[in-house]
C-alpha cells in the first residue's frame, strides 16, 4: 500500500514535455478560458440563466482530455465528469459552439436539447456519462462502468472527477469501498480537483485530514497529491496515474490542487478573483522563458479566440428555442438500446 505523497514539485524535476505538446496544451487551455469567459458574459447579458465552470482548472482538464482513450463501449475509457470539466471536452474534440448553445438553451444544443445548465455534458459516442448538478453522485456510478471495463478486458478504465467539498458525500465513500474490495479491485481513477472551497465554505473549516488523498489509505488504494497549477506536473502525474490504473487494473486516488478564478458560479457573481494562482499565467511565463512561444503570439491567439467566440455567440442568439410541445421528449428512453445491442449480437452469432 502506498500512502499519499506531498504535492509534486517544479516541472524541472522531470524531463520537460516536448515543445509540440506544450503548444498544443496552451492552445486548448486558451480556447477553454476564452470559452468560459464568453459564457460568463452571456450569462451577465441575459443570454443564459446560470453559469458554473472551471476557469483555473485548465492544466488538469486539458491534460485529461488529451490522455483519455476516447471511444464508445467498455473497451474505451468512461468519463464521469463534473460541471467544471469544459476543457476536457474541448481537448477531446468538442465544438465550443455547442457549449454556447447549452448556455443559451437552444433546441440545437446537442447535449441536452436546451434542457440543462451549461457545462452539463453527455456524449455517448465518447463514453461521457451525463454530468449531474447534484454533487458527487458520479462517484457512486463510477464502480458500475469500472466493472464493465474489467469484464470487457483490454485497457479501458473509468475516470471519475469531482471537487473537494463533495468528498463529504456518501457517494465518494461508496466509490472507495466498491473499487477496493479484495480480489475484486476495479480499474477506476478517482480525481479530486481541490480548489479549497465548497461554494462559500473554506476547506480549512471543513476538512480535518491533511489531504483528501490520505482517505485512500484504509482501503489500500494508492494515491497522490499534485500541483494542478503547473501544467507539466499535472500532465505527467495524471499520465502516471492513468497508466497505473490501465496496467494494474486497480483504483487510484489523485488529488489535484487547483484554483477557482471566478468564484463558485454566477450565483456568487462570477467575478475574477485576483489573489488566486492562474495556471495559464504560470504556464505562459515558462513558455516565454524557454522560447517555445512569444508573448505576442500568445496574446494574438487569445484575441483571436475571444473574437471568434463573440461572433459565434451572436449567431447562436438567432437559433430556435425548444418548442413547447417538445416538453415530453427525452424524459424516458424512446428505444431500448441495451436489448437492441443484444439482439444484434445474437443475430451475428447465429449468422
Amino acid at each position: 500500500m502506498t500512502t499519499a505523497r506531498e504535492p509534486s514539485g517544479a516541472a524541472g524535476n522531470d524531463t520537460p514535455l516536448s515543445p509540440e505538446l506544450l503548444v498544443r496544451l496552451h492552445d486548448i487551455m486558451i480556447r477553454s478560458r476564452c470559452l468560459e469567459e464568453r459564457l460568463i458574459r452571456m450569462n451577465k447579458q441575459g443570454d443564459g440563466f446560470f453559469w458554473v465552470g472551471g476557469p483555473g482548472e485548465e492544466a488538469l482538464n486539458v491534460s485529461l482530455g488529451l490522455l483519455v482513450h476516447k471511444g464508445q463501449g467498455p473497451e474505451y475509457d468512461y468519463l464521469h465528469l463534473h460541471y467544471r470539466s469544459t476543457a476536457t471536452l474541448l481537448a477531446m474534440g468538442a465544438d465550443p459552439a455547442d457549449t454556447l448553445r447549452q448556455m443559451k438553451n437552444t433546441a440545437t444544443d446537442p447535449y441536452s436539447a436546451g434542457r440543462n445548465f451549461t457545462n452539463h455534458y453527455s456524449v455517448r459516442r465518447w463514453n461521457v456519462v451525463p454530468v449531474s448538478s447534484p454533487i458527487e453522485v458520479q462517484f457512486s456510478m463510477a464502480p458500475g462502468t469500472a466493472l464493465a471495463n474489467k469484464r470487457a478486458g483490454g485497457s479501458g478504465i473509468t475516470i471519475v472527477q469531482g471537487g473537494d467539498a463533495g468528498t463529504h458525500e456518501g457517494d465518494f465513500s461508496t466509490c472507495l469501498v466498491w473499487c477496493s474490495r479484495p480480489g475484486h479491485e476495479l480499474p477506476c481513477l478517482m480525481i479530486v480537483a481541490n480548489n479549497q472551497w465548497g461554494i462559500s465554505t473554506p476547506a480549512s473549516e471543513q476538512h480535518a485530514e491533511k489531504s483528501i488523498a490520505l482517505r485512500a489509505r484504509p482501503f489500500g488504494i494508492r494515491s497522490a497529491v499534485v500541483d494542478g497549477n503547473d501544467t507539466e506536473v499535472a500532465y505527467r502525474e495524471l499520465k502516471k496515474a492513468m497508466d497505473y490504473v490501465r496496467t494494474e487494473r486497480r483504483p487510484f486516488l489523485l488529488e489535484v490542487m487547483v484554483s477557482r478564478l471566478y468564484g463558485h458560479s454566477s450565483a456568487s457573481g462570477a467575478n475574477f478573483v485576483p489573489d488566486e494562482v492562474d495556471c495559464l499565467v504560470v504556464f505562459e511565463k515558462r513558455l516565454e522563458e524557454r522560447k517555445v512561444m512569444t508573448r505576442a503570439a500568445m496574446d494574438e491567439l487569445r484575441a483571436r479566440c475571444t473574437q471568434e467566440l463573440l461572433e459565434t455567440s451572436k449567431r447562436i442568439r438567432e437559433e430556435p428555442q425548444p418548442a413547447g410541445d417538445s416538453i415530453w421528449k427525452h424524459v424516458f428512453a424512446e428505444r431500448d438500446l441495451v436489448h437492441e445491442a443484444g439482439d444484434r449480437g445474437s443475430k451475428g452469432s447465429l449468422g
